[in-house]
């Protein structure tokens, strides 16, 4: 099996700014663009949060 191509970025809650989450997606044909609910800590609950590279 082929290895894809895969890259790392980090989920950034929209609200306070902070990186919370690290994940891999795929980058064939352009990067999407993902908005998912996660967990803020510091918020103590689920905000939206935006893909942001390092």
């Amino acid at each position: 099996m082929a290895k894809e191509n895969r890259e790392m970025v980090w989920l950034q809650c929209t609200q306070t700014g902070d990186l919370n989450y690290r994940t891999e997606i795929k980058v064939l044909g352009g990067a999407p663009k993902i908005e998912l609910k996660k967990y803020c800590p510091r918020l103590r609950r689920h905000t939206v949060h935006k893909i942001k590279r390092k």
